[in-house]
């Protein structure tokens, strides 16, 4: 059994190494917050740093909307699920202790402990596998969190760390729910780390299945202890599942009602390019990052080797070590692993199992004495012919250093493993494991810092920009009366969520697939395949969706993709706008068609475009090749849309598939209009080319010829009916007559709005709210009004009630109830038992 001080100094050290040596890396590496290098790669800075900022303002009580409901992103969005995928990890509450302007560093915090929290985590667990000294297991307990899959991908993926902190801490309650103890802590436990995040703590549930089954085998269970056993950990499984389930449920309904993303078929990797990820400083996106020290490869290569292990031990733990790394190449049990669906990202998301099986592994090797001479010197020629193998790699960015470092590593840990684990050699051998632990792994750290800043997109973290945007948002913040947009220069594709406001931009795995193609149908812009929305800015769907105050500002210079940073300063737009609930007049059903202008006029429910003939030709005068009847397909080069426009009107261009310039006239040195697509991954927003020449913005008789000169980056395609006319009278006057039947109050609360019309209404009423699974009102499912909430008028009365519940709530709240139940019942019968077994022993006793 563990003792004492392996109970607590082993959590103790693994974390305080694991701690040292991920700050050392990111210091040599000159990555925030040691230096200037941005640590904000890829969906970090893009998704999870805004996510946690939303956070941060729920525990304050200062966001728009609730857990329930989120005012801020898409124009309303179900929040529950997004809480649910990023942000229920308890370690997440810390966000709450920092000031809101260092949530990066908010975040960075929270990832280190979540590491050593895993460190400690595995600590705890090797001892209660089999007895051992105490500091091998706080060495071993570090390596497990150091292993190149937390350092190299979890650590911009917050979230992930979760999967590393529940694999030993089910392991745990396998382990007890074999040998029958603690039966109400360890469906609390599985309840946490499901709740914390579900899809790596299922990569961990079936990693833990693993490990029990090799422990019935290895520790004698037989016949009706061992289905016992079984039976005792699947219900633990089962009733964990069912207390996470209010979060559970909603999440897998979330992704269900989410836009697709990339479909992606599994590849495995050449073995070559395996062998090189297991070396500490290697860097590939779509590689396994299989790095783990040597002081957990060395042993672990050795038990095969160790003739004091029992055979059956070792070839028990050899076997499934062997057997999940071949998972891992093979399409069958890959997408077992990934719950049956390739990644949009990197394909190797459960190799924190790999690493933890290996370092259970080594730690079984250890337990049982030093391996002898013979052993050792078998386990590094193991390591050194997967050296070998990495040199045929042509695919993974690796260095000299990474040979350097691994032999070096290789040589301290064989000295380590050498000397005596007692007596005064004792330290001489914990210095060497943990030096070369740290050495190791803080080198993988760097290299990994500055890989991911040279090979993904980055985020600049909170700083004057954004300190400069929130203050310009608060400021003309005027909700519910009026959204508030950010604008369409993003610093992340979250930006309401991080600097504040009411806007369109929304990015997440739960992208609503209505949101997305409601918004795509009024020309509005995406990256990320369609998972990642961005701002509409746009006049006509300003007055759609009440955006009464809008806020511009410069390029941000930390994008790649954009044009040279310019010095507009930040400045804010206003305009008159109806309220978010509006009474539509009876009649048909308007529906969405090919055209983005007309699809926003039937939303607003007046013509305010003139959407013209026109042609596009090459500079030289030659024609443009068509796609289809409606599209056509430009190359590399520039060319000439020209049509008539009325005088004064505004010149919008929509070609959601170019990716290059546009610009009003054919004068060179006119102001470019940046387009951005490439479709199907990026779609180009309808953007403002200007005032068409003639008259002041009202209507005026008569057209003027429109020039509007085009350069193509990319081969893409630009759209028949590209151009439209905007008659900003026309749209003042529709703007009215919606003010004048719109809402007379609203009242917006964090799960639904509640708005009194006008007396006589009747019609359609609309609230500018995408039409997300969820919504009801007046006690019914809501109706859709071309994408948006709707419901009719009520009759006998002049106020509309609608409440949005994220579907799963109910279903899944049902469920826990059922398994607190049943766990009250279980902590119930065991104190009965308890008591029982105390009375027959005072009476076994007899008296004194």
């Amino acid at each position: 059994m563990p003792t004492l001080r392996s109970r607590t100094a082993a959590p103790a050290l693994a974390a305080l190494i694991t701690t040292a040596a991920v700050c050392a890396g990111d210091a040599v590496a000159r990555t925030f917050p040691f230096g200037p290098r941005t640590r904000s790669v890829n969906d970090l800075g893009n998704q999870f740093v805004p996510f946690h900022a939303r956070l941060w303002d729920l525990l304050h009580g200062r966001g728009d909307g609730g857990v329930l409901l989120n005012w801020s992103s898409g124009y309303g969005t179900s929040f529950l699920p997004d809480l649910g995928t990023y942000l229920t990890s308890p370690f997440a509450l810390l966000v709450g202790v920092f000031p809101r302007d260092r949530i990066d560093l908010a975040v960075y915090v929270v990832t280190v402990l979540k590491m050593a929290a895993a460190a400690a985590a595995m600590a705890w667990l090797l001892p209660v596998l089999r007895s051992g000294r105490w500091w091998v297991a706080g060495v071993l307990g570090a390596a497990y969190a150091l292993c190149g899959w937390s350092v190299i991908e979890a650590s911009y993926n917050p979230m992930w760390l979760d999967g590393l902190i529940a694999l030993p801490l089910l392991c745990l309650a396998a382990e007890w729910a074999r040998t029958g103890r603690h039966r109400v802590v360890a469906p609390l436990i599985v309840a946490v780390v499901w709740t914390a995040n579900f899809y790596t703590a299922y990569m961990a549930t079936l990693g833990a299945a693993l490990v029990l089954v090799v422990r019935l085998l290895t520790e004698g269970d037989k016949g009706r202890a061992a289905v016992r056993g079984l039976a005792r950990a699947v219900g633990t499984v089962l009733l964990g599942v069912a207390l996470a389930a209010p979060v559970l449920l909603p999440v897998y309904l979330g992704t269900k009602h989410a836009y697709p993303g990339w479909v992606r078929t599994f590849q495995p990797a050449p073995w070559p390019d395996v062998f090189a990820r297991l070396l500490p400083t290697t860097y590939s996106f779509f590689t396994p990052a299989l790095f783990l020290a040597t002081v957990a490869l060395l042993p672990a290569c050795a038990l095969v080797f160790h003739r004091r292990v029992p055979g059956r031990e070792r070839w028990a733990w050899v076997g499934l070590v062997a057997v999940v790394g071949l998972s891992l190449q093979w399409r069958p049990t890959h997408l077992l692993w990934h719950a049956f669906a390739t990644p949009n990202g990197s394909p190797y998301r459960q190799t924190f199992v790999f690493a933890g099986l290996v370092v259970m592994a080594a730690w079984i090797s250890l337990s049982y004495g030093r391996p002898g001479r013979r052993a050792l010197i078998a386990g590094c020629g193991v390591l050194a012919l997967v050296a070998a193998g990495a040199t045929f790699s042509d695919k993974v960015e690796i260095t000299n250093w990474a040979y350097l470092l691994f032999a070096a590593g290789l040589v301290a840990t064989a000295a380590g493993l050498a000397l005596p684990g007692r007596g005064r050699w004792a330290p001489v051998a914990a210095v060497l494991l943990a030096g070369a632990l740290v050495g190791q792994a803080a080198a993988a750290t760097a290299f990994a810092d500055r890989q991911r800043v040279a090979n993904l997109d980055d985020y600049a973290p909170w700083g004057e920009r954004q300190s400069v945007e929130a203050a310009a948002v608060a400021g003309a913040d005027g909700w519910p009366a009026y959204r508030t947009d950010p604008g369409g220069e993003l610093s992340t594709s979250n930006d309401p969520l991080l600097v504040g406001g009411q806007g369109a931009a929304y990015y997440s795995s739960h992208t609503p697939d209505v949101l997305t193609r409601t918004f795509a149908a009024l020309g509005a812009g995406w990256t990320s395949n369609g998972r990642a929305m961005h701002s509409l800015n746009n006049p006509v769907t300003d007055a759609i969706f009440s955006v009464g105050a809008r806020v511009y500002g410069p390029r941000d210079p930390h994008q790649r993709t954009n044009m040279p940073p310019d010095d507009r300063p930040v400045t804010v737009t206003r305009q008159e706008v109806p309220p978010l609930v509006t009474v539509r007049q009876p009649g048909s059903a308007p529906s969405f068609g090919r055209s983005p202008y007309r699809n926003q006029e039937a939303l607003l429910g007046s013509q305010v475009y003139t959407v013209p003939q026109q042609t596009l030709r090459r500079m030289s005068g030659g024609p443009v090749k068509e796609q289809d009847p409606y599209t056509y397909v430009v190359g590399h080069g520039t060319y000439r849309l020209t049509a008539l426009c009325p005088a004064g009107s505004e010149a919008f261009l929509w070609a959601p598939g170019l990716f290059g310039s546009a610009r009003l006239g054919d004068q060179p040195g006119a102001q470019e209009t940046e387009i951005r697509g490439l479709l199907p991954s990026r779609r180009a927003a309808m953007e403002s080319l200007g005032r068409v020449a003639g008259g002041d913005g009202q209507a005026v008789a008569g057209s003027v010829p429109v020039v509007i000169t085009l350069t193509s980056a990319h081969t893409g395609t630009v759209p028949h009916e590209s151009l439209g006319c905007l008659d900003r009278g026309r749209l003042a006057k529709a703007v009215t007559g919606l003010q004048r039947t719109g809402a007379t109050s609203v009242h917006v609360t964090d799960d639904g709005i509640r708005a009194d019309l006008p007396p006589g209404s009747h019609g359609t009423v609309v609230l500018a709210a995408p039409r997300i699974a969820g919504w009801s009102c007046q006690g019914h499912p809501a109706d859709s009004y071309l994408g948006l909430v709707a419901v009719p008028v009520p009759a006998h009365t002049t106020t509309v009630d609608c409440t949005f519940r994220p579907p799963g709530l109910r279903a899944g709240s049902a469920a826990a109830a059922g398994g607190l139940l049943v766990l009250i019942g279980l902590g119930v019968r065991g104190a009965l038992l308890r008591r029982r077994s105390r009375r027959r022993e005072l009476v076994l006793a007899g008296p004194d």
